[in-house]
């Protein structure tokens, strides 16, 4: 929901760094899998109960999700590039809640319920790229993307922040977790109905109150 309102703040400052990364010789691939290595070592110090490094760590991934698409903008943006992106993405976030219920069993089950919780956004995420893909649709809502992109309530931002506010009060995660997986379930339930709404219609007749743009 805040992806649009973030990415105009962010955006200038991480092309600026891009540039310079991109001149450095540095691939959007090596970003990706450089911010991976740092965000499971996030999750590793959730483990430990070192809420302070794991904030760095989570943080710097976060950063490194930014900046690869940027260099590959600027170098060779691949299909393989977008994929290793969103996978990678998707072991880290759940990987968040898993080190926090190793770290502290206690919360295990709303640490469960937040990982169920993103099954469902992403499969409702990646479902509706994919027959987007297969209709020909692409969006410009959220910028350049490799893929549709379906907003929602819960999107990066909001998820960055539930991230920040679980290592700055730990001990309020069960609280936190509940609400950010209940947000999510929200969210999942959007896009499934905005889906079986689009898609219902035959191929080619997309719903006019999201306007797709046909690639060239």
């Amino acid at each position: 929901m805040l992806d649009p309102l973030a990415r105009r703040l962010i955006d200038p400052p991480l092309d600026r760094l891009a540039a310079g990364l991109a001149r450095l010789g540095l691939g959007a691939d090596a970003v990706t899998v450089g911010g991976f290595v740092v965000g499971m070592g996030g999750c590793a110090a959730l483990a430990f109960r070192e809420y302070g490094l794991a904030l760095g760590l989570i943080l710097l991934n976060r950063l490194a999700d930014g900046l690869d698409g940027a260099v590959a903008r600027r170098t060779e943006a691949t299909d393989a590039g977008g994929y290793l992106d969103i996978v990678l993405d998707l072991v880290f976030y759940s990987g968040v809640p898993f080190g926090f219920a190793a770290g502290r069993p206690e919360v295990a089950l709303p640490a469960a319920f937040l990982i169920w919780s993103f099954i469902g956004t992403g499969g409702s995420f990646l479902a509706y790229a994919v027959i987007a893909a297969k209709r020909g649709l692409t969006t410009q809502r959220r910028g350049r993307k490799g893929f549709y992109y379906a907003a929602g309530l819960m999107e990066g931002t909001e998820t960055v922040a539930f991230f920040v506010l679980f290592c700055l009060f730990p001990d309020s995660f069960a609280v936190l977790a509940w609400v950010f997986g209940g947000l999510c379930w929200l969210t999942t339930a959007a896009r499934v109905a905005s889906a079986v709404a689009a898609f219902r219609q035959p191929t080619g007749k997309p719903d006019a109150s999201d306007p797709p743009t046909v690639p060239r």
